[in-house]
């Protein structure tokens, strides 16, 4: 029955997140390691003695179409 095979497959992405949030919840118990890397990725946290350094990526300028043999230049003389 179609309507079987769509509840099991619904059935096995849930307890697959299940699994997932299980370990999670097991990490975040057992060490300070999993607390550290969520306290800095999702908070934004850093150690005392730490500097924080952030990164911006400019876009690159747009480049100016070459000038055709049509387009008259204007040359300054001094």
């Amino acid at each position: 029955n179609r309507q079987v095979a769509l509840q099991q497959d619904k059935n096995a992405t849930l307890k697959a997140r299940n699994d997932t949030l299980e370990a999670e919840v097991r990490d975040l118990k057992s060490g300070q390691a999993a607390i550290e890397e969520r306290a800095r990725s999702e908070l934004g946290m850093i150690k005392q003695d730490e500097v924080f350094y952030q990164v911006i990526d400019q876009p690159l300028p747009q480049a100016q179409p070459p000038l055709t043999q049509t387009e008259p230049t204007a040359v300054k003389k001094p």
